[in-house]
């Protein structure tokens, strides 16, 4: 949130406000067209762009998401964690039945 917080004073100076948390979504979403274009260049399919690579794509996603958490009151941790065990209940009990999808 120290990085939010520098990126609030840097837009406050160059445009006079402040992202507001659509806008994280919005640059969320660009990161991850960024990470989409730097898989399929790791997996060969189009040429590698200029710039940051796929490790800094993957943080930017990451820290984006942080963010986006953070600003709507989202405990991201519990959230992840209730959402993987309810993920492992569901496959687990898919596998028992012999089901696949």
């Amino acid at each position: 949130m120290r990085v939010h917080g520098l990126y609030d004073e840097l837009n406050r100076a160059r445009h006079g406000r402040t992202w507001q948390p659509h806008d994280f979504v919005l640059g969320f979403v660009g990161d991850v067209g960024d990470l989409a274009k730097l898989t399929q260049a790791a997996d060969g399919v189009r040429p590698a762009p200029p710039g940051n690579g796929l490790g800094h794509e993957l943080a930017d996603c990451l820290w984006s998401v942080v963010v986006i958490a953070e600003l709507y009151g989202i405990d991201l941790e519990a959230a992840f964690t209730t959402t993987m065990r309810q993920l492992e209940e569901s496959i687990t009990g898919d596998l028992g039945k012999g089901t696949t999808r």
